[in-house]
């Protein structure tokens, strides 16, 4: 009685593939996209995480606590959105949502915000005369452009929202 063979044939010409878990793992559906930091509503974005780490760090929020809790909740906000574009998460995640419109709402929110909060740290130091209250000048001061970054990101987002865009990929 006679074994059964096996035969294995080899073709050296094909480039090995690697497996399927091994191509993008976990985190496979994630593009890092650095160029949309190259765009005007990119640069309105870093701008404003700048203008919102120095209003942080400015602002005292012994005279405006506002002032504090609508830089910090803005930054976070910013952080967030800022996140959801470097990696591509609007074309990742096939979701029913507006990203248009629900980034509008945010950062009109935000600007509104940010429009109180300066002219509340203004009233606040000038209430208080003395030495060292020149930070929280610096910070409502700074304040003023970070509103003026949020309104030039609600409008550019409100033209965007206009044209039909959901911020959904065709």
């Amino acid at each position: 009685m006679m074994a059964p063979e096996t035969v294995v044939t080899v073709d050296h010409n094909k480039p090995n593939a690697p497996p399927p878990q091994q191509q993008g793992g976990a985190l496979g559906w994630l593009k890092i996209n650095v160029d949309y930091f190259k765009t005007p509503p990119g640069i309105l974005k870093i701008i404003q995480l700048v203008l919102g780490i120095l209003c942080m760090a400015l602002g005292s929020p012994w005279y405006s606590t506002w002032f504090v809790i609508v830089a910090v909740m803005s930054f976070i906000t910013t952080l967030l959105w800022s996140l959801v574009f470097l990696l591509s998460v609007r074309e990742a995640l096939v979701l029913p949502i507006n990203w248009v419109l629900s980034e509008l709402i945010s950062t009109t929110l935000e600007a509104v915000m940010y429009f109180i909060a300066f002219i509340v740290m203004f009233s606040a130091t000038a209430t208080y005369y003395g030495r060292g209250h020149g930070s929280n000048v610096a910070a409502a001061v700074l304040g003023i452009f970070n509103t003026a970054a949020y309104a030039a990101s609600s409008f550019l987002l409100y033209k965007e929202h206009k044209q039909g865009s959901t911020g959904q990929p065709s």
